[in-house]
C-alpha cells in the first residue's frame, strides 16, 4: 500500500465527511425538533445541484452559483413546509415517510422532465482547474480542496450559530422542550419553518460545491440521504459535534473501504475470491457500522 495513495484517499474521505455533515446536520435538527422523518431531503440536495449547475453554465460565476443554490432550496423548503409538511407534523412516522417519499418522487420526476435523465454538466471554474502535488508526488485537484475548505467554513459557521446566537439558543431549546418554549410566547411553528428551510439551503450549498465531481441527475440525492441517516444513527440526534464525528467515521470508512478492502482481502483469500468479495464488502461497510452501533451502543 503506497503512502501517497493512502494520503489521497484520506483527503477524499475528509471531503466526503464535510458533504455528509452539511446534509446530515439538517436531518438531525429536523428530526430532533420536529420529530419528522424527511425523505425529501435528498431531493432538495439534488435541486441545489441543478440550480448551481444551471447558474454556473449560464453565468460562468462560481459565486453566483453558490448563492443561487441555497437561496433556491431555501424558498423550496418554505413552500414544502407550508403546503405539505405542516400537515404531517402531528402524524405518526409512517405517514411522514409516505408523504415525504412522495414529495421526493415528485421532485425527482420534475427534474427528469425538465433536464432529462442524462447527467447535467457542471464545469469547474478555470481558476480552480489545477492540481496540488501532495507529499509522495501524487496530484490532487484544487477543486476538491476548495470543497473541504468551503464546507469547513460553513460547518464552523453553523456550530457558532447554534451555540452563540439567539436563533441557535431557540433551536436548542426547541430540541429540549418545544412545548415549554411555546409557553414562553415563542412562535415555535415559525422557528420550525426557518430551521427546515435553512437546513435545505445547507444541503443545497453542499451539492452545489460537489456538482463538478458528481453526476447531476434525477435521483442523485437518494444515495447521500441513506448515508446521512447513517450519520444520525452513528452519532445520535440533536448533536452537531456528534454529527461531525459520525460523518468522519462513515466518510473515511466508505472511502478507504472502497480503495483498500479488496487489497486486504487478497491477504487472506485466493485472488478470484478476493476480487469478488472486496467490492461487495466495501459497499456494505457503512451499513455494517450502522448495524454495529444499533446493536452495541444505540
Amino acid at each position: 500500500m503506497e503512502v501517497s495513495l493512502l494520503l489521497v484517499q484520506i483527503v477524499n474521505g475528509l471531503q466526503v465527511d464535510i458533504l455528509l455533515f452539511l446534509v446530515a446536520s439538517d436531518l438531525t435538527l429536523v428530526f430532533t425538533i420536529l420529530d419528522v422523518i424527511n425523505l425529501a431531503h435528498g431531493a432538495l440536495f439534488m435541486g441545489g445541484a441543478y440550480v448551481g449547475a444551471v447558474t454556473m453554465v449560464g453565468t460562468g460565476s462560481l459565486v453566483l452559483s453558490l448563492i443561487a443554490a441555497p437561496i433556491g432550496a431555501f424558498l423550496v423548503g418554505i413552500v414544502l413546509d407550508r403546503l405539505v409538511l405542516r400537515w404531517v407534523y402531528a402524524r405518526d412516522h409512517l405517514d411522514q415517510v409516505l408523504v415525504t417519499f412522495g414529495v421526493s418522487l415528485l421532485l425527482n420526476e420534475s427534474c427528469r422532465g425538465i433536464f432529462g435523465s442524462a447527467a447535467y454538466p457542471h464545469p469547474v471554474p478555470r481558476y480552480l482547474d489545477w492540481s496540488l502535488v501532495l507529499p509522495g508526488g501524487m496530484a490532487y485537484p484544487a477543486w476538491r480542496l476548495a470543497i473541504i475548505v468551503a464546507g469547513s467554513v460553513v460547518a464552523i459557521a453553523l456550530a457558532v450559530t447554534l451555540k452563540g446566537t439567539r436563533f441557535g439558543m431557540l433551536v436548542r431549546s426547541a430540541a429540549t422542550n418545544a412545548l415549554m418554549l411555546e409557553m414562553l410566547i415563542v412562535d415555535v411553528r415559525r422557528l420550525f419553518l426557518w430551521t427546515f428551510a435553512s437546513g435545505a439551503a445547507l444541503a443545497s450549498f453542499a451539492c452545489a460545491m460537489a456538482g463538478p465531481i458528481i453526476a447531476i441527475q434525477p435521483g442523485m440525492g437518494d444515495a447521500i440521504l441513506i448515508m446521512a441517516f447513517g450519520v444520525i444513527v452513528t452519532a445520535g440526534t440533536g448533536s452537531v459535534r456528534g454529527g461531525l464525528a459520525g460523518s468522519n467515521v462513515l466518510g473515511l470508512a466508505d472511502t478507504l473501504g472502497r480503495s483498500f478492502l479488496t487489497d486486504l482481502a487478497w491477504l487472506a483469500l485466493p485472488p478470484a475470491a478476493a476480487a469478488e468479495l472486496g467490492p461487495g464488502m466495501s459497499s456494505m461497510l457503512v451499513y455494517i457500522l450502522m448495524v454495529a452501533v444499533l446493536l452495541l451502543r444505540p
